[in-house]
């Protein structure tokens, strides 16, 4: 067999964000997946590479190197590929760029989760960050979740939200950008988190009753971006346990100070799938999701996207 070598211009435009969506929620009822993740070489030049084996699905390995002075350099930050295994024979099927993967997995984790938690009639939608993955996310909201009728983009240049709302202005949704975050937090419905941020830059005081956030910027072991007591009043969930409790700092940090326990999130993407009642009580109920990511994610998005070629 040969495998298929998948650019990112093969699949960018032409895959739909429902389907997408469908694929996380399809894996997820299949039995449990075995992840593992390797780190080598030193902290500013870091080979990660992240496995899978999902039953049903087959075997994947996303290997990145992380490498923070190739932007001085004029080169991309992460580059990798994504290697993915069909489960009968171990046979390699495809070659995929790693930032096709990661892009489309980082949107549909958090889209899933708002269909799970958020408010059915949320039509407000603030996004906190203007990068690549705010892009995405305008994209994969408003596919996903047709209630939604107004989307603010904040972030601490102005510029940034106004050029990224502007891409956005020959379509029927109203994209805006936000100039007070604060105020823009307090309207929402729902609230997405894609930032850099190190310390807590979401309050509670800001978040109205019935609100839910996705949170996905904090990705490290010293990330946040909610603060203390919007992730201890809140009602907690996360993609994946086994990506998220010991590992980030959104929620290793409150738990290490006392904050929290570790039995404050109330179940993950399998925990919700499985029992869909487990999730938001009420119409007040104020929920957050912890999108963590996982090798598991990458190779049911993988899997997708072979299906799409």
């Amino acid at each position: 067999m040969t495998p298929r070598t998948i650019s990112y211009d093969d699949v960018a435009s032409r895959f739909s964000w429902c389907d997408a969506v469908a694929a996380l929620r399809d894996g997820h009822t299949l039995p449990q997946a075995q992840i593992g993740d390797i780190f080598l070489g030193p902290v500013d030049g870091t080979l990660l590479s992240r496995g899978a084996y999902v039953p049903g699905l087959g075997y994947g390995l996303k290997s990145v190197t992380v490498f923070d002075k190739n932007a001085k350099a004029g080169l991309p930050t992460v580059q990798g590929a994504m290697l993915v295994f069909e489960p009968e024979h171990g046979q390699l099927v495809a070659i995929i760029d790693s930032k096709l993967v990661t892009e489309i997995k980082t949107a549909a984790d958090s889209v899933l989760g708002a269909t799970l938690l958020a408010r059915p009639d949320s039509q407000t939608l603030l996004i906190v960050g203007a990068g690549t993955v705010a892009r995405s996310l305008i994209k994969a909201y408003s596919a996903v979740m047709p209630s939604l009728r107004r989307i603010g983009i904040w972030s601490r240049r102005s510029a940034q939200s106004e050029a990224l709302a502007q891409e956005f202005a020959s379509e029927d949704l109203d994209v805006f950008a936000a100039p007070d975050l604060a105020t823009a937090v307090a309207k929402a419905d729902i609230v997405s988190t894609a930032t850099m941020a190190r310390d807590p830059i979401l309050k509670a005081d800001w978040v109205k009753e019935g609100t839910h956030v996705d949170l996905i910027g904090a990705f490290k072991a010293d990330m946040r971006e909610a603060d203390d007591r919007l992730i201890s009043t809140g009602s907690l969930f996360v993609d994946s346990r086994a990506t998220t409790i010991d590992h980030i700092g959104e929620l290793k940090i409150p738990i290490a100070n006392g904050v929290i326990t570790a039995d404050a999130v109330k179940g993950d993407l399998y925990d919700l799938i499985k029992a869909p009642n487990s999730g938001r009580q009420n119409e007040q109920e104020i929920t957050l999701f912890k999108n963590g990511g996982g090798a598991h994610l990458d190779m049911m998005i993988a899997t997708f996207i072979v299906d799409q070629i």
